[in-house]
């Protein structure tokens, strides 16, 4: 009976304490968050075209190699980019609707957009990367339609539908809110340097955040704020 072969690599982690393994382990996730991160900001300021593999490993303080050991293409390492980033707007509209959605559609509307204004307001390269893919059509903007966007947009447009039957949303075609709500939520991350050289106003305020959203709920969903 043939022996198994075992790697070198193998060898060296039999025998070795758990700790070192999980320690490992760790590393190895906080180096993908670091690369993660790094390269968001580069795509957003760049467009996938301009960014490179060596500006993200920069960003990242890492050597090069470090960034094709976890993502072997930029292709890839893009996927990987907008899937965590709508993840963590996921996991954001998870903390509002929480495990007993609100009765009401217009409710319901509402924390999702919330939930994404939330992380647009804490992170504007968002509005940045989903920007650069919307300038014109490719490959990207379509599996990131295919992969991420329809199946939100087809779980969120009945939730619109209904709340226009409450007569909370205008009656007009749900997609027309869903994009007129996205843009409401990328105001102060598309605007901000321009508010802050006309009105000296900055976008990172959080008294500006906070007001900024009030007027949406006002304007938008006829919930005026508390006095």
């Amino acid at each position: 009976m043939p022996q198994r072969t075992v790697s070198t690599k193998q060898r060296a982690r039999k025998g070795r304490p758990d700790e070192f393994i999980r320690a490992e382990q760790q590393r190895a996730q906080e180096t993908r968050a670091a690369i993660l991160d790094a390269a968001f900001a580069e795509f957003a300021t760049k467009g996938f075209e301009a960014a490179s593999i060596r500006n993200i490993a920069d960003r990242a303080g890492l050597p090069h190699a470090q960034i094709t050991y976890h993502f072997r293409s930029k292709h890839i390492l893009w996927q990987a980019v907008a899937k965590s980033v709508f993840e963590r707007i996921r996991r954001e509209a998870d903390k509002y609707l929480t495990d007993t959605p609100p009765a009401r559609a217009s409710e319901r509307v509402r924390l999702v957009y919330q939930a994404i204004f939330q992380f647009t307001a804490e992170y504007p390269e968002f509005h940045r990367f989903m920007l650069q893919e919307s300038l014109g059509y490719s490959p990207r903007l379509q599996w990131l339609a295919d992969t991420i966007l329809k199946p939100f947009i087809n779980w969120l447009l009945p939730q619109i539908r209904e709340a226009q039957d409450e007569g909370t949303l205008p009656k007009v075609e749900p997609i027309i809110i869903h994009y007129l709500l996205s843009s409401l939520t990328a105001t102060l991350s598309g605007f901000g340097a321009e508010m802050l050289t006309t009105a000296n106003v900055s976008a990172s305020d959080p008294k500006v955040v906070d007001a900024h959203w009030r007027a949406v709920e006002a304007l938008i969903f006829n919930r005026q704020a508390p006095r």
